[in-house]
């Protein structure tokens, strides 16, 4: 049971604020950000009490979703599912998830509120049933125009542009969807340790294949895997480019009945985002990590620490990588560095590196009491990357047709992206 919902802000703005059950006085959303900004460390617990209020929080999009209740009988995870889930929600009505957002959209949200919470008792999420009863149109900060080619994300082909759609194209309301368009994303985080040595000492992927439907009604949808995909130790098939994952886990609505057999996902997908599959492949990457560091650290005659780093992209070279990791000398003028004291750290920032090729900088540091045991301390060095249409595991996806054909024509595409989770070189 769930006595108030409210959203705030990172700086703890009050966005959103609903009360279901009168059982909590007004001062409970200052209550909860001065817990949470008193808490030390980067992720604070996600349930906190005071007194017989027990606060339950997710973040998402920058924000904080805070559910409160009373009742010593509910369940925390079935309110952080819930959380989830509304924020899920508010995503697919008004687009994006963000401060802005919700301020535009704030008559929408409370709309959303009052059908998907009754006195406290949460009556539904799905879209598919939220529709025949939300009336607010979403405001949007910038209209969508499927031929503002002028942002181009990364949907579709490489090169040709009748062939890609703009990268917000999936960032817009369900409700004001013209476009009978289908989204499909195949993303992976990679959590990666390398030595000293170049040794790689753990190598673990998660991934999700995740739908976002726009069209009205959609009688089936099938997607179609690598045929030589297998999940766990089982046999490979001897199809074409083995794909094993450890673990893999689907959603509710979808049908197995031809995956064993053909690899293909059969779903009835509803309106707005749902994630079809999730997997998780450990230690045992089918390729080398994508990125090398060569470093050289050692203190110069004037006692000032030299830091040498060359950083080699492994990835093919037609491949390239939007990449931020972690007097100065760069080996190209688009690079830069920046020294952040109160982190004790230096930040490379790499707008694009092209694959088969090699970084390199050269950092000058004044450290007082600088001794040889000091180099020891350096590192590591951890970077934050993504990698536009690759997959580090090779999941790919064969066909994502719609049964029966629909009769107006429907747009369908598909994005590779794999993000670095954690991605740690030691020194």
């Amino acid at each position: 049971m769930i006595s108030q919902v409210f959203i705030l802000s990172s700086q703890g703005d009050h966005l959103i604020y609903k009360d279901f059950r009168g059982e909590a006085g007004s001062d409970v959303v200052s209550v909860f950000y001065e817990k949470v900004t008193a808490l030390t460390g980067d992720q604070p617990p996600v349930v906190m009490s005071h007194g017989d209020l027990h606060f339950v929080h997710v973040r998402q999009g920058g924000l904080y979703w805070v559910a409160t209740t009373t009742s010593p009988g509910s369940s925390p995870f079935t309110i952080i599912e819930f959380l989830n889930r509304f924020s899920a929600l508010v995503k697919d009505y008004c687009g994006s998830l963000s401060e802005k957002s919700v301020q535009m959209n704030f008559a929408l949200i409370y709309e959303l509120l009052d059908e998907v919470v009754d006195y406290g008792y949460i009556q539904t999420t799905s879209s598919d049933v939220l529709k025949n009863f939300i009336q607010t149109e979403a405001v949007s900060s910038k209209p969508f125009s499927l031929f503002d080619l002028s942002n181009v994300g990364f949907f579709g082909a490489e090169t040709q542009q009748s062939k890609v759609a703009p990268s917000s194209a999936a960032s817009r309301p369900i409700q004001s969807s013209r476009e009978s368009e289908i989204f499909l994303d195949v993303i992976e985080r990679m959590s990666v340790v390398i030595g000293s040595k170049g040794v790689v000492l753990k190598a673990d992927v998660e991934g999700e294949v995740r739908v976002k439907c726009f069209m009205p009604s959609c009688s089936e949808m099938r997607i179609g895997l690598n045929e030589e995909f297998s999940i766990g130790k089982s046999q490979l098939r001897g199809y074409g480019a083995a794909v094993r994952v450890d673990e893999c886990r689907f959603h509710q609505n979808v049908h197995l009945d031809e995956f064993h057999s053909n690899r293909v996902l059969r779903l009835c997908p509803s309106q707005g985002e749902q994630t079809v599959m999730q997997y998780q492949l450990s230690d045992d990457l089918p390729s080398a990590p994508p990125f090398r560091l060569f470093p050289t650290i050692e203190r110069d005659s004037g006692g000032r620490l030299l830091m040498y780093l060359k950083l080699r992209c492994d990835l093919p070279s037609k491949r390239f990588v939007v990449i931020s990791a972690l007097s100065q000398e760069l080996s190209s003028p688009d690079q830069s560095a920046e020294l952040k004291l109160q982190n004790r750290a230096i930040d490379w920032k790499i707008p694009r590196f092209i694959g088969g090729t090699q970084l390199s900088a050269l950092f000058k540091l004044e450290v007082s009491g600088l001794s040889p045991s000091s180099l020891m301390e350096v590192g590591p060095v951890v970077l934050v990357f993504e990698l536009p249409q690759l997959t580090v595991s090779g999941l790919q996806i064969r066909f994502l047709r719609l049964s029966p054909v629909q009769p107006a024509p429907s747009q369908r595409w598909i994005r590779y992206v794999t993000h670095s989770d954690s991605y740690i070189l030691r020194l």
